[in-house]
């Protein structure tokens, strides 16, 4: 049966929504949850629920027609925030980028080789300190076709020997140097950001060598998670990489190449974190900022900027370490969507040491699922667009360009790393998130949210230890994890895990929601709780109840009104029996 289009009429026969009546609504919902107060006017809803992050970026709660939205312009075109490519990875998906920093070639070779059969795409090696010895490069990458694989040096000061070596095992395997694709890796300012340490090496020569008759190759990359992983914002991140990727061009400017060729010798790395939306807002914002570079420089046309992601590690937890298979599937999967040209996931073991054979899999296969299955390299920006997307990109684009321009005011990145200015701005960043994370308004599920206490962690030999001495490097998860080192400490010592009696006042309804919720707070700090068995409110039972725990801290668990009938009494009585702390 045909219906005529005149009776298809569903949501037309229904009146139209206006903004003001969601206000209405939305006010209603704020004043039960008590954001709000009876004498609220409608027009605060937008900001009480307005987020703001660590960069005070507002974004609004609701995005409609009428809210004014950047026009970033078509994919592979300036000022390329929808992408560097016209095809985006749609032709072959990103690049599956795998890291390995296993200082024994017996054991990175064939874990290189491994990669490479199943799905890997290109290297990322750690050289040096904190990673394989130089002189054990051609045995890693014995049996690798170095004209298929691409491979990026990750060797801090140690690039004084690294690049050298590696030009000469091209040169002894007789690659095609048009087949040659990677990157050197060469990262001065990221060393000092990373180490405290200076270095100086013939980078502009190097570039120059990649440009003239390399051009898979690339000499420089612009290392951000050391901001990231510093306890900085995204715009912070995005600011400190912009600074540092001034600062190459002038070298390698000065030492000769073009504008176009200098921006051509440039890559980028930053953290994709389980913030899905955050980090497709900041690599889009990356590309339309380095763009905004190019285009001072008189070379728009040369400024897509080349990108890599990597799952942050900040954000990585030891305990409960399978969380973070979540957590970096959320990563990579925003890191393709906002058009990552590379894309490294980190093991889920990557907190405990180096990773197995399994984490490696892992790993690899969540680019797969990604790309084969879920087909998310196929579109192109698909987040483009939208207004919330492309509103987060300008907001974040506009106060990453505010701290650059800071950073230059004050002499550039080098000057802005030796002042203090970055370290001091970053620690104050880092102490707004270390409070939200003290008070569980940013969650950590497996650590502050649903620990599991119980857990057996895998074990792992340790990695070799990252070089120090400049930023600090921070996790979200580490103080939660300091405690319950501290709590397993206790019961390895004496046999029993510190425990709280939950004294739960009247009938399940009542005291379910705060059991729950005190149990959980307890568990984020290794301490176990034991509750009795439901019975009435009577001090002597639930003091004979806490005797017979062995606990000797309790806490009430009830309704406002439970507390008002019973809470005195039963305190009592738990204090007389020996609590220590009720």
């Amino acid at each position: 049966m045909t219906v005529p289009p005149d009776e298809l009429r569903l949501a037309s026969d229904f009146p139209a929504a206006t903004y003001d009546q969601w206000r209405r609504l939305a006010l209603g919902v704020l004043r039960k949850a008590g954001v709000a107060s009876d004498d609220t006017p409608a027009e605060a809803v937008e900001d009480l629920l307005a987020p703001r992050g660590y960069d005070d970026v507002t974004l609004a709660p609701l995005s409609t027609a009428d809210d004014p939205t950047p026009v970033p312009g078509p994919p592979g075109t300036f000022p390329y925030t929808r992408g560097g490519r016209a095809t985006g990875a749609a032709v072959a998906g990103w690049d599956v980028r795998q890291r390995h920093a296993d200082p024994d070639p017996a054991v990175t070779g064939p874990a290189i080789r491994a990669d490479l059969d199943n799905g890997t795409t290109s290297l990322w090696l750690a050289l040096g300190e904190g990673g394989l010895p130089v002189a054990a490069l051609p045995a890693a990458l014995d049996g690798v076709y170095l004209d298929l694989a691409g491979v990026v040096l990750d060797a801090g000061a140690a690039a004084v020997e690294a690049v050298p070596a590696w030009f000469a095992l091209l040169g002894e395997r007789a690659v095609p140097a048009a087949e040659v694709r990677g990157n050197l890796g060469v990262d001065p300012l990221g060393w000092r950001a990373r180490t405290g340490q200076r270095w100086d090496g013939p980078a502009g020569e190097w570039a120059q060598r990649c440009a003239s008759g390399f051009p898979g190759l690339r000499a420089m990359t612009v290392d951000a998670t050391g901001y990231h992983d510093a306890g900085g914002s995204d715009a912070q991140e995005l600011g400190c990489a912009l600074a540092t990727g001034v600062a190459y061009l002038r070298e390698l400017t000065d030492a000769g190449l073009t504008v176009p060729a200098a921006l051509g010798q440039v890559e980028f790395r930053y953290a994709a974190t389980a913030d899905q939306f955050a980090t497709i807002a900041k690599l889009r914002a990356a590309r339309r900022l380095w763009s905004r570079v190019a285009q001072e420089c008189g070379a728009p046309e040369a400024g897509a900027q080349r990108q890599h992601a990597v799952t942050s590690t900040a954000m990585m937890t030891a305990r409960d370490p399978w969380v973070n298979m979540l957590r970096t599937t959320l990563a990579c999967f925003a890191a393709g969507v906002g058009g990552a040209d590379a894309v490294t996931v980190q093991p889920f073991d990557h907190c405990l040491g180096l990773p197995d054979g399994f984490a490696r899999r892992i790993a690899r296969n969540t680019h797969a699922l990604l790309l084969e299955e879920a087909n998310v390299g196929r579109v192109v920006d698909p987040a483009g667009g939208s207004w919330y997307v492309e509103r987060y990109t300008e907001e974040l684009a506009q106060a990453a360009w505010r701290w650059f321009t800071e950073i230059e005011r004050a002499g550039g990145m080098a000057a802005a790393l030796d002042s203090g200015l970055v370290a001091d701005r970053l620690a104050a960043t880092w102490q707004r998130r270390a409070e939200n994370l003290a008070h569980r308004r940013d969650p950590l599920t497996g650590v502050s949210e649903f620990p599991h206490l119980d857990e057996r962690l895998p074990q792992r030999p340790p990695a070799p230890a990252a070089p120090g001495g400049g930023l600090p490097r921070h996790r979200y998860a580490q103080a939660y994890e300091a405690l319950r080192d501290r709590a397993d400490a206790h019961e390895t010592a004496t046999g029993d895990r510190p425990t709280v009696f939950l004294a739960t006042l009247g009938p399940p309804a009542a005291h379910n929601a705060r059991a729950g919720f005190a149990a959980n707070l307890f568990a984020a700090g290794g301490i176990a709780t034991v509750r009795p068995p439901v019975g009435p409110d009577d001090p002597a039972r639930l003091a004979a109840e806490f005797t017979a725990s062995g606990a000797r801290v309790a806490c009430l668990c009830s309704s406002d009104r439970g507390y008002a009938a019973s809470a005195e009494a039963v305190a009592r009585a738990l204090a007389d029996a020996g609590a220590t702390r009720v």
